[in-house]
């Protein structure tokens, strides 16, 4: 188990592999920004819509790359995600970002879907980060701004799921055709923590700190299971959880973030108690891994029905989720948990012919090729950030 080899490994992956993938295959110097689907056979959509989240993955992506490795054709992807971001996908007149556009970069589905304005932050603050840009750093507090006065519940905290353009009530929140209709989803309040954390990296606002720090409490009082371990999915608006899934790459994913947050926040007070719940929800998370060493994406409680599929996302957030383990709490067995999924990652979910990564494999080992290889979920931010999160970690060990 070779922490620099590994390194050396992802590096490689990252630099030859994701990034050009992205920029040689996705770029759109047609109508702008970046195409909006690849399908899972390597053709290429030029006319599919454009996904917000999409287009903000990017510009998290290579601003992240930039800022790690200083290569100037990253920081070009960057500035045109940037770019498309704020001059097509910002909602001029009521603030927010649309959910899509069409591939001419006009609005198609004008919802505000929190999750795509947590992922806007995301990917601005990185941008910021990374080069110092004044406007990308506004544009973040700008959508801070419309996360706090229109989607927290004052009463009952939380932040609600979806709002019309105009943030009226909206009566489709789902962010997806597999979710639950709630107000209130575990996946959404993810994605504020997340962003929430790095805006803070480079913006010590007060009330940006206690809604960061009330985000980890909700966390670990409230959507997190105590007597599983596992997070609830979907809840009522005061908080009753009425489903019974277990996502296990949610679980693991969840597992580093809640303690990166704290970790930026920098409250001993806090990781004292956050960091046993880390160990507690990433061992509740392993009930996923399987003999080959891949995680299962999601199963019900009580076992009767189990998506096998191993996803991309799922093992990349696994290798990161256990390495963080080994760094902050030397658990070795941990480690060795990522170095083994990292090996299926490189035997079967890396398309070494066509670039990326498949969205999936399937139980019997056949690859998925109906899911698409880039679109609207399908981007370069969970292997990518695998890799650079390796690259920065390599340093302690």
């Amino acid at each position: 188990m070779d922490m620099q080899l590994l390194k050396r490994e992802v590096e490689e992956e990252l630099t030859r592999n994701i990034l050009p993938f992205w920029m040689d295959k996705m770029t759109d110097n047609v109508n702008g920004g970046f195409y909006g689907r690849i399908t899972g056979t390597d053709e290429l959509v030029p006319e599919a819509e454009k996904g917000a989240v999409l287009n903000a993955r990017i510009l998290w992506t290579f601003s992240a790359a930039y800022r790690l490795l200083r290569r100037e054709e990253y920081l070009a992807t960057a500035t045109r995600a940037k770019r498309y971001l704020i001059d097509h996908f910002y909602d001029k007149e009521y603030g927010g970002v649309y959910w899509s556009l069409d591939y001419k970069g006009r609005p198609l589905d004008t919802k505000k879907q929190i999750y795509a304005l947590g992922f806007a932050i995301y990917g601005l603050s990185e941008y910021h980060r990374a080069t110092g840009d004044g406007e990308s750093l506004d544009y973040a507090i700008r959508l801070f701004e419309s996360i706090e006065q229109h989607s927290f519940d004052v009463q009952l905290n939380g932040y609600c799921e979806a709002l019309a353009r105009d943030w009226s009530a909206l009566a489709d929140m789902r962010l997806s055709d597999k979710d639950e209709n709630e107000r209130k989803t575990m996946n959404t309040h993810l994605h504020i923590l997340e962003p929430y954390a790095n805006l803070y990296r480079v913006w010590k606002d007060e009330r940006l700190q206690q809604q960061l720090r009330n985000l980890i409490v909700l966390f670990t009082d409230k959507i997190l299971n105590p007597a599983t371990g596992h997070l609830e999915l979907f809840f009522s608006d005061d908080w009753r959880s009425k489903y019974r899934i277990i996502s296990y790459g949610h679980d693991i994913e969840a597992s580093w973030l809640i303690h990166e947050a704290a970790l930026v926040l920098g409250d001993k007070t806090l990781l004292e108690k956050v960091e046993p719940l880390v160990e507690f929800i990433a061992a509740a998370a392993g009930e996923g891994i399987t003999a080959d060493g891949s995680m299962v994406y999601e199963t019900f409680e009580d076992k009767a029905q189990t998506d096998t599929d191993r996803h991309w996302w799922v093992q990349a957030e696994n290798v990161v989720g256990h390495v963080n383990l080994y760094q902050y709490f030397g658990d070795e067995v941990a480690l060795h948990k990522a170095f083994r999924c990292w090996d299926f990652i490189k035997q079967h979910l890396i398309d070494h012919e066509h670039g990326e990564w498949h969205w999936s494999i399937h139980a019997d080992g056949t690859v998925n090729t109906a899911d698409d290889k880039a679109g609207f979920w399908k981007c370069p931010y969970h292997n990518g950030r695998m890799c650079m999160e390796i690259m920065e970690r390599s340093t302690h060990f």
